[in-house]
């Protein structure tokens, strides 16, 4: 195969890595160190051209294939064992159109470099929490964060994709060309084909007011419940996801917080400035908060508040459900079990769902958990690969305690690899139409290194 290999590297304008290459353990190298797959080939892309060249001498040679972006997903999907790896990490073109509020962003830029290129114009695109995130990864999961409820999924602000067919066919996808397709992409994942190419609208923010809150654990159960009945019944510039966790020991944080288990909620309020301090009023009253950190910042700063907490190369174990309700019983379970989380770094956080994503329909996209008020996800983590075990024991153990207070499911995202069943769970009634679609665009499951949809 090395041989063949000897075919693609004069067409392709990015880097062919083998095995034997000094930069390939480097390359092969993703957020997730609990994984280590060796792949075969990984292709560097500069442009669509060689997303094609690639795909195409894939398909020849019955290579299995996967796709990186950011590299971010927990499974480890963006890569494959002894297959090949196109990767789109230097695919990072960005073109703002401030007079529409639109921008083109190529599949290789992460949050922080789309912050770097909207913020300039005052705007910004609802996606994520961290700025290591590879856009491409989050926006065809669905894409929650900080905005969703100001402005709904990333998929609700994508207008048109370009990507790369299993037959090596470059083809546009929006809600006029193929829009069957362009419905699938929208929460389908990397089901479909290589996405080269994507086009959003935004949202117009500069500066937000926002930051973390943090109440002693003895206040746990009561902060749930404020935070619960607070959110249902405030306007959608407010959002605040929920959150046990220890307190680094670090700067800024105060010493006296230092590796305590505590609960909070990270607020971000992107209304008038000059109203801040009257919506977050009976906020700060409650309590009181040991720590209010929430003060007016730049969006950006916002997005990359926890990249220096969570660099690549941590051992990562992630499970998550969709929640409706926080009832009693759910509380007192993350209670019990955010209590006693088992590393600094492990957590859980309750990301809403409600808003402006309730704004749009279960069968209006793919994504198909608009109903669900929580996405919530339990990840254990730590930077020492023999905290391995510990970590993933605390997650599952969370999860199973959780399971008979959650809707079923899970935001395709924040999964692990855990089989056929669970990914039904989590598309519902969307499942069957993804089938078709599937089978129409990638008939022999070409693109199958993903939350699998199997061609109907």
């Amino acid at each position: 195969m090395n041989e063949e290999i000897t075919h693609l590297k004069p067409s392709i304008k990015g880097t062919v890595i083998l095995p034997e290459d000094e930069s390939y353990d480097e390359a092969r190298s993703i957020y997730n160190a609990m994984i280590d797959k060796k792949p075969s080939f990984i292709v560097k892309c500069k442009d669509e051209e060689d997303v094609i060249d690639t795909v195409n001498f894939a398909r020849k040679n019955n290579l299995e294939v996967s796709i990186r972006s950011g590299g971010h997903n927990g499974a480890g999907l963006a890569l494959v064992e002894k297959g090949l790896v196109i990767d789109l990490s230097e695919m990072k073109n960005i073109e703002v159109d401030p007079q529409t509020n639109t921008a083109v962003i190529g599949p290789g830029n992460t949050l922080k470099d789309v912050d770097a290129g909207t913020h300039e114009f005052g705007l910004a695109l609802p996606s994520g929490i961290i700025g290591t995130t590879g856009i491409s990864g989050i926006t065809l999961g669905g894409g929650l964060g900080y905005l969703s409820r100001k402005g709904g999924l990333t998929i609700d602000n994508l207008l048109e994709c370009k990507l790369v067919l299993a037959n090596g066919e470059l083809v546009t996808a929006n809600s006029e060309t193929n829009p069957d397709l362009f419905w699938g992409l929208r929460g389908g994942g990397g089901n479909f084909g290589v996405v080269v190419s994507f086009k959003f609208k935004l949202l117009e923010i500069k500066n937000v007011y926002a930051g973390p809150m943090f109440w002693p654990l003895e206040k746990a159960r009561e902060a749930m419940e404020f935070y619960d009945q607070f959110t249902k019944n405030a306007s959608h510039d407010l959002y605040g996801f929920f959150a046990f966790l220890i307190v680094p020991p670090a700067e800024p944080f105060p010493k006296e917080l230092w590796n305590k288990n505590v609960c909070g909620v990270l607020w971000n309020y992107t209304g008038p400035i000059e109203k801040a301090e009257e919506v977050f009023e009976p906020i700060r009253n409650f309590g009181p908060p040991i720590l209010d950190f929430v003060s007016e910042i730049p969006m950006p700063a916002l997005n990359t508040m926890f990249d220096a907490l969570y660099p690549p190369g941590m051992q990562w174990y992630w499970r998550a459900h969709y929640i409706k309700e926080l009832t009693p019983e759910s509380i007192k379970v993350n209670v019990k079990r955010g209590s006693n989380i088992s590393t600094m770094h492990s957590t859980t956080h309750l990301y809403p769902i409600d808003g402006a994503v309730h704004d749009v329909g279960n069968e209006e996209t793919a994504w198909a958990h608009r109903d669900a008020r929580w996405a919530q996800v339990i990840v254990g983590v730590d930077p020492e690969p023999a905290k391995a075990n510990e970590v993933t024991k605390w997650c599952k153990d969370y999860f199973d305690d959780l399971k008979p207070h959650a809707m079923g499911g899970a935001y395709v995202n924040f999964m692990m690899e855990e089989g056929q069943s669970r990914i039904k769970d989590s598309y519902k009634g969307n499942y069957e139409r993804l089938t078709k679609i599937k089978a129409k665009y990638d008939p022999d499951n070409f693109f199958h290194i993903n939350q699998n949809i199997k061609p109907g």
